[in-house]
C-alpha cells in the first residue's frame, strides 16, 4: 500500500510542490565525479543548475526534514552550497553509495531509528512522492531495516534481461530474494520454450504470476547504516552483483513498496543527459 505522501506530475517541471511525509526522514544524495560513461556527471548542466542540485531539489520536495549532498569531490560540495544545500565531505574509497551513507550517518550521529533515504545523484527526475512513500513504508514496517520499491513487469525482454533486477515478495510484502535472473521461474509456461542454447522471447507466454522489477531507491534505519560496512560480503551478493543481498544474507529484512509503474529513468549516458536537458528547455 502506498503511503499518502502526495502526488507528483512531470508537467510541473521545473517547479515542485512540497509533499507531506507521514514521518520525518532525512534524504542523502551521494555523488561522486568518477563515471566512465559520463565524466563529471554530478556537475552536468540541467536547465542552468548542476544535476546533483536538481536531484537535491526533488529530495527537498519529498518533504525530507533535512537534505544532504555527500561527496568526495570539493567541486560537488561547492556546487551544492552555492545553491543553498547542505553538503558533507566523505572518503574517496567507498565502494558503494550505501557505504557513503554509512559514513554520513556515523558523522552526524543520528538516532538508531532515524530513517535515511538514499536518493541517487543521477536521478534528476525522481518522483518526490516516491521518495516520501519509501520512507513512510519503512516507518510502517518496524521489523525491517530497509525499504525499497518495485513495480510489475510483463515484457519478456525485461523479465529475461540480466540488467533488470527482479524481486520476489512474501505474503507481507517483504523481499524473499533479488536476482538478475527471471524470478519467480514459471516452470510450466516457460520450460518448453527455454534451452541453454536458445531463448525464444517471442514465444514466451505470460508467466502466470506477477514478476516485479526492483526500483533502486532505498530507505534505511540509521542503526543498520552504521553497521553495514562491518558486514562480511556474502557469496550471493558477489555472484549476483547486488549489494542488497548482503543485508539479506545477514538476516536483515527489506520491505518492498509496490508501485503501479516504473519511475522516470536516471542518467547514465550522454543520450540520457540530453533527454533530461530537453525537459528543462522553455
Amino acid at each position: 500500500m502506498r503511503a499518502a505522501c502526495g502526488a507528483f506530475s512531470f508537467s510541473a517541471l521545473p517547479e515542485l510542490a512540497m509533499t507531506v511525509p507521514v514521518q520525518p526522514f532525512i534524504a542523502v544524495v551521494p555523488a561522486r565525479l568518477a563515471s566512465t560513461r559520463l565524466p563529471n556527471k554530478p556537475l552536468a548542466d540541467i536547465g542552468g543548475k548542476p544535476m546533483v542540485v536538481r536531484v537535491a531539489e526533488r529530495a527537498k520536495a519529498s518533504g525530507a526534514q533535512q537534505v544532504l549532498i555527500a561527496s568526495d569531490a570539493r567541486s560537488v560540495l561547492d556546487a551544492a552550497r552555492d545553491h543553498g544545500f547542505e553538503a558533507v565531505l566523505t572518503r574517496a574509497d567507498h565502494p558503494s553509495g550505501t557505504d557513503r551513507l554509512a559514513e554520513v550517518a556515523t558523522q552526524y550521529g543520528w538516532s538508531d531509528d532515524t530513517i535515511v533515504v538514499n536518493v541517487q545523484g543521477d536521478e534528476p527526475l525522481i518522483d518526490p512522492a516516491l521518495v516520501c512513500d519509501v520512507a513512510s513504508h519503512l516507518a510502517a514496517h518496524p521489523e525491517c531495516a530497509i525499504a525499497t520499491a518495485a513495480h510489475p513487469i510483463t515484457a519478456p525482454e525485461e523479465i529475461f534481461s540480466p540488467n533488470v533486477v527482479k524481486v520476489v515478495l512474501d505474503a507481507r510484502g517483504v523481499a524473499l530474494y533479488f536476482s538478475r535472473a527471471p524470478i519467480p521461474w514459471a516452470r510450466d509456461a516457460w520450460q518448453p520454450h527455454w534451452s541453454p542454447a536458445r531463448l525464444d522471447l517471442a514465444a514466451m507466454p505470460a508467466p502466470g504470476a506477477t514478476v516485479y522489477r526492483h526500483i533502486g531507491l532505498y530507505a534505511y534505519r540509521a542503526k543498520f547504516l552504521r553497521s553495514y560496512p562491518t558486514l562480511e560480503h556474502s557469496p550471493i551478493e558477489q555472484v549476483e552483483a547486488l549489494e542488497q543481498l548482503r543485508a539479506m544474507w545477514h538476516g536483515e529484512r527489506i520491505a518492498v513498496l509496490v508501485t503501479a509503474e516504473a519511475p522516470a529513468p536516471g542518467v547514465d549516458t550522454p543520450a540520457d543527459l540530453a533527454r533530461v536537458q530537453a525537459l528543462y528547455r522553455p
